[in-house]
């Protein structure tokens, strides 16, 4: 589009909505008011009926000062205001500035003073104290309390601005609504972007693309959460900061942001508060997103139709590209291309690349590792999903159309063939020759507890978010692990009599992968054995701790002696029965809950029955032990003996497996003497893990006692 020539400049900075889609008895003011009003109610501050008009000696000031304005009768100011802070500027449209009697602002070790220098202001709201200099352009924004704008070549906003969200505004056509294709490059999952989204919110969509229903519902439900009238504003939040950045267009930013030499933010919502502000840094470009609370986006990150949930962080180059990352994730330096991705994920090597999925989170992705291929493939459709704890070795390569289940550990290789992994905790390798596939049932469980152990705690202890929409289970002992461990348990149980001397079961060709290579399965005994531990374990654990002084095995067993269903379903890091995830679904279908709000309220609703229900899936567990027996309180003494001996080897295989890093002698020849060890990796006696295991055990035996 070429430029076109305006020969009158009466009208510039008016008529930000135009005839057509102004209502009736209103002025083009009239979403601006309401929004400025909405914006100081929390904070106080000016309402837009709390300004004067500029006086004749202020106006000489402001022209002795070098500023333009074709209609000095628009610009409003506040009480206390200074004309002598103002000077070289530009003002069209109507214009009103709040406080501005002089002082400065510091952000840091950077100090500006109050007041508007070398701009050009159009149509804005302007709060008290704020410092505006060196700013080529900005237009049509409310701007709070505290605010600095400094070097920033554009800043504006356009009738027709819908900050992120996938919805379409009066008069616009379909083609342009704004989707994200997560899961499957080919938009067969596609989702809309809203401003309160989070990972629950994406599962159930894409989750849900064979009831066409459903989908249709969730697409109302989404126009309807936000207003399609045009005229908006962009809002700058109170204490905001921004300086030496380019183009700013089209963008909603909350309170205490602080954005520094960003390149494009473009059709952004950047949430912010001063209990968890958002930092965008250098060479950052944005387009078509939601940024979550306590977000930090640095170093050149790119990111297009995303939604970063709360506490993220993106930084040394990462792209972000139709994908929506979790609360409490990190990603740096790689390519993550169409992902739904759940909250605690990690992605840190340049060269690791995640394409076409959906990770259930608390993941860690190698360097070099290649998690979805459709180079062979005979079009861009493939998918990978992945449970909790996925975590693909360094230099693996896994072909679409694969699955694993949670805690799966992939070592180094080349997977060209689609794998089905359905045992949890395993490990899966290949020999060095690559003809034969080789899994490990309950590998975490057998040698490395620690790591397993150090993976929940990393969870919840990276958690540092203040708004917290939706709580997240992170014990890798769980209803959706236990459902896992008992499938695998009645697969290897039905292959037992095939077990050889060496603890080997061959699986067979095109069991675990599509392709004619042989898999054997080592140690299938005790993988079978850790796994029963491992479910008594939990179960004994979750019914323990829920118990209290009114509550016991005997009086729990009474009250739900009938079965529960296994089968759960991971909503976005939130666990729920299956059966209850179905009627969620419904519910929303048949409009009982008929906004993003009402869904969001029954995930909380859902969370306040999930210590019962997960005791109840503890219960049908040790049932399943027991061999589908109701257990006696004879049996319940026993599963506590049991746990016991359990929690006991949990926290001698915790140290056994860390003290490798101390007994390996290989891991001891970059070191002079055991002193210098101590002194890089300090002493194992220290390790906090350690400790918290110990104090954990203590806590967990006096609970076993109190229960018997």
């Amino acid at each position: 589009m070429a430029t076109s020539y305006i020969e009158s400049d009466e009208r510039y900075g008016y008529d930000f909505i135009s005839g057509d889609f102004l209502p009736e008895g209103c002025d083009e003011y009239y979403l601006r008011d309401r929004q400025l009003d909405e914006l100081y109610k929390a904070k106080g501050g000016r309402k837009q009926d709390q300004f004067r008009r500029l006086k004749s000696e202020e106006i000489l000031i402001l022209i002795q000062n070098r500023n333009i304005s074709a209609h000095w009768d628009d610009v409003f100011v506040s009480d206390d205001f200074n004309p002598m802070l103002i000077s070289d500027s530009f003002f069209a449209g109507r214009v009103r500035i709040g406080k501005c009697a002089g002082g400065l602002l510091r952000y840091h070790d950077y100090v500006v003073p109050v007041g508007i220098s070398r701009s050009r202001i159009i149509s804005c709201d302007i709060g008290d104290n704020c410092a505006i200099h060196d700013c080529a352009y900005v237009s049509h924004y409310i701007i709070g309390n505290g605010v600095i704008l400094s070097s920033i070549n554009e800043l504006d906003t356009t009738n027709h601005s819908k900050f992120g969200e996938g919805i379409v505004k009066e008069g616009e056509d379909e083609a342009v609504r704004v989707w994200i294709d997560p899961v499957n490059e080919s938009g067969g999952r596609g989702v809309l972007p809203f401003y309160g989204m989070i990972c629950a919110d994406a599962y159930l969509w894409v989750s849900g693309r064979g009831d066409t229903e459903l989908i249709n519902t969730f697409k109302r439900i989404t126009q309807n959460s936000s207003d399609g009238r045009r005229g908006y504003y962009g809002e700058i939040g109170h204490g905001t900061v921004i300086k030496h950045s380019r183009t700013l267009k089209d963008v909603r930013i909350g309170d205490c942001a602080y954005i520094k030499g960003a390149n494009k933010l473009k059709n952004i919502t950047i949430k912010s508060d001063e209990k968890e502000p958002t930092q965008i840094g250098e060479g950052v470009e944005l387009v078509n997103g939601i940024i979550g609370y306590g977000c930090h986006v640095f170093y050149g990150s790119k990111a297009v139709r995303f939604v970063l949930g709360n506490n993220c962080g993106l930084k040394y180059g990462a792209r972000l590209i139709h994908s929506i990352l979790g609360d409490n994730s990190t990603v740096s330096c790689c390519e993550v291309l169409n992902n739904l991705v759940f909250p605690a994920h990690e992605q840190h090597h340049n060269n690791s690349f995640l394409i076409a999925s959906m990770i259930m989170g608390q993941s860690n992705m190698a360097a070099g590792a290649t998690v979805g291929s459709n180079h062979n493939s005979r079009g861009n459709d493939g998918e990978i999903i992945a449970g909790r704890g996925f975590w693909p070795g360094l230099s693996s390569a896994l072909k679409h159309n694969s699955r694993f289940a949670s805690f799966t550990i992939i070592t180094k290789g080349n997977y060209p063939f689609e794998l089905n992994i359905t045992l949890p905790f395993c490990m899966l390798t290949n020999n060095s020759e690559n003809t034969l596939r080789v899994l490990m049932p309950a590998y975490w469980w057998m040698y490395n507890l620690y790591a397993l152990e150090r993976n929940c705690r990393k969870a919840r202890e990276r958690d540092k978010r203040v708004f917290v929409e939706q709580h997240f289970e992170t014990d890798y002992l769980a209803p959706d692990t236990a459902a896992e461990i008992i499938e695998a348990l009645l697969w290897l149980e039905s292959r037992i009599d095939a077990c050889n001397d060496n603890d080997e079961i061959y699986a067979g060709e095109r069991v675990f992968e599509r392709s004619g290579l042989p898999v054997i399965l080592v140690k299938a005994r005790r993988g079978m054995d850790a796994y029963r531990d491992m479910l008594l374990y939990y179960a004994v654990k979750t019914l323990i701790y829920y118990f209290d002084k009114t509550n016991n095995f005997e009086d729990f067993n009474a009250a739900y002696p009938r079965e529960v269903s296994l089968k759960w379903e991971n909503l976005g890091g939130q666990l729920v029965p299956r059966h209850k995830a179905d009627t969620l679904r419904e519910k929303i279908k048949n409009g009982v809950l008929p906004s993003w709000d009402a869904i969001h309220d029954e995930y909380k609703r859902l969370l306040s029955e999930y210590p019962l229900d997960r005791a109840l899936n503890a219960m049908q567990v040790l049932r399943f032990l027991n061999g589908g027996v109701p257990l006696t309180q004879k049996d319940w003494i026993a599963s506590l003996d049991e746990a016991a001996r359990i929690r006991s080897y949990i926290e001698e295989q915790v140290y056994i497996t860390k003290n490798k890093d101390y007994s390996n002698p290989f891991r001891n020849i970059t070191y002079n003497n055991a002193a210098e060890r101590n002194a890089v990796l300090g002493k194992i006696e220290d390790n906090p893990l350690l400790s918290r295991v110990k104090s954990e055990s203590k806590l967990f035996f006096e609970r076993l006692a109190a229960s018997r």
